[in-house]
């Protein structure tokens, strides 16, 4: 698939570099596992306090202090989580919490990322060749770089430049890929998005960035749509 004058390459994450199984079969019940432990051993460790904070917020309350008066703190926290992972919500809040989580798992050696084998070496080439990788996913930016720094093929993160999350705006919102446009100081016509989800796609093409359908196996199945698909980062022609 040829694509003409890109400059920066963004890509999702679940569904596009790696296996949706991975994040819902291993990142999220990880997450649930240890949410109790973690948040008993940690509650006051500025990271958790950002993140109870940025919860808070997104359950309606002014600050984490406030929210946490309606109950015991680690409990209100938990159950937050659970209601929001069971309803598959991508909250801001739980995001950061899930990657300080994950964090402490790939630390201890106890997660590795998981990636499709074309991703490395599309990667290493686009690097090579002058190319702006960068990330835009609704995991928060601290779990998406210790996604890259700790995959089954080596740290992955020296390729990749900038990392953006839902504080840029919704993945289905056009205005999120025209703030992203600006902060990587690209036109939008210079950025190629790579998904698996039309709808963002949708949104990002909205903006004037060029964008392609990735299909992978395990993959929900898409709307008729006018993207360009590709079924192999191999197969893009930068």
């Amino acid at each position: 698939m040829k694509v003409n004058s890109i400059e920066s390459v963004l890509l999702d994450i679940e569904g596009t570099v790696s296996p949706v199984s991975y994040v819902y079969e291993v990142l999220f019940p990880f997450a649930r596992k240890y949410a109790s432990e973690f948040l008993h051993n940690n509650f006051d460790k500025p990271a958790v306090i950002k993140a109870v904070d940025f919860m808070a917020r997104d359950a309606g309350f002014a600050t984490g202090e406030d929210w946490l008066k309606t109950g015991n703190p680690v409990q209100v926290v938990l159950s937050e989580v659970n209601r929001l992972m069971d309803a598959d919500i991508k909250a801001t809040g739980l995001k950061e919490l899930q990657g300080i989580i994950w964090k402490d798992g790939y630390d201890n050696g106890v997660l590795m990322s998981e990636l499709f084998a074309d991703v490395p070496d599309a990667l290493s080439l686009w690097h090579k060749g002058g190319k702006n990788i960068s990330i835009y996913s609704s995991g928060s930016i601290g779990a998406q770089k210790i996604f890259f720094a700790y995959t089954k093929f080596g740290d992955m993160s020296k390729y990749l430049q900038s990392y953006f999350d839902t504080t840029s705006g919704g993945k289905k919102e056009s205005s999120s890929y025209k703030t992203i446009s600006h902060a990587l100081e690209f036109e939008p016509s210079k950025i190629l998005f790579l998904s698996d989800i039309v709808d963002e796609l949708d949104a990002a093409a909205a903006a004037g960035v060029q964008t392609a359908l990735v299909i992978r196996d395990g993959n929900a199945p898409q709307r008729k749509n006018e993207h360009q698909s590709i079924k192999s980062l191999a197969e893009l022609d930068l």
